[in-house]
């Protein structure tokens, strides 16, 4: 008797599994919608369709969720990407993008969290050049400095540093600005501050300052025509003169 009855209840057992697998690999339960949310600023509607038309397989219930998301995080300025299902039709993808912060040199962008991706850009972004894992040390750097420069009006545009980790930085492609090892964010709002009542009263433009004194900073002047009028060389043209460094207390 009781044979019987483990028989039957097997047999219920394996009837109730063949209906679900049905049931569940059923064309009946197809994904109707997909909702795509996001700030996109760069993935276009074209690379999302495709990523739906061709990498997306199965029902409702059999969609593999985690091959769903990297299929979307293969594009190129997606960063990170959640999917949810919503019974009883539609799949929910929140995508977030990278934000492009930098250059890494002439091999890839950096985002904000000093993250490498590979993606286009046409965008005038200041260049990171430094050792393989300073990534994200020289993004917060950067983001740092450009708060610390603006009351010169001018921004980083370049910023090295060597396997020494010595930082040196370009500002607006023109002025060379050698900070060095030691408290490099420190000493560069030193310089900010003493700048009103030091070199800003010379009203004379700068083509490299040397941050690494401890209680002052050196400067080299470009080239420059001295003021006297007719002064000409033998070719007739002004005499220029290259002024030697000065230095200023900080």
């Amino acid at each position: 008797m009781w044979i019987a009855n483990l028989l039957t209840g097997l047999a219920m057992l394996l009837l109730f599994y063949s209906l679900l697998f049905l049931a569940v690999h059923s064309p009946l339960f197809p994904v109707k919608r997909i909702k795509v949310d996001g700030e996109l600023r760069h993935t276009t509607r074209e690379q999302l369709q495709y990523v739906i038309k061709n990498e997306l397989k199965g029902t409702f219930f059999t969609l593999d969720l985690n091959k769903t998301r990297q299929d979307f995080e293969k594009l190129p300025w997606v960063r990170r990407v959640e999917v949810r299902r919503r019974w009883p039709d539609r799949l929910e993808v929140n995508i977030e993008e990278h934000r492009a912060i930098a250059r890494w040199g002439s091999s890839a962008l950096l985002n904000q969290y000093g993250e490498q991706f590979d993606a286009a850009s046409n965008e005038a972004l200041p260049v990171l050049e430094g050792p393989e894992g300073a990534e994200r040390v020289m993004v917060e750097g950067l983001l740092r400095l450009n708060e610390i420069t603006q009351p010169l009006g001018k921004k980083p545009t370049q910023i090295w540093l060597s396997e020494r980790r010595a930082w040196r930085m370009e500002l607006d492609k023109q002025l060379m600005i050698e900070v060095g090892r030691d408290e490099p964010i420190e000493r560069v709002e030193r310089f900010v501050k003493a700048y009103p009542n030091s070199l800003a009263l010379l009203q004379q433009s700068f083509e490299y300052i040397d941050l690494r004194y401890p209680n002052g900073f050196a400067v080299r002047l470009p080239d420059y025509v001295p003021l006297e009028p007719g002064k000409l060389d033998a070719q007739g043209k002004p005499v220029v003169v290259k002024p030697k460094a000065v230095k200023a207390s900080a």
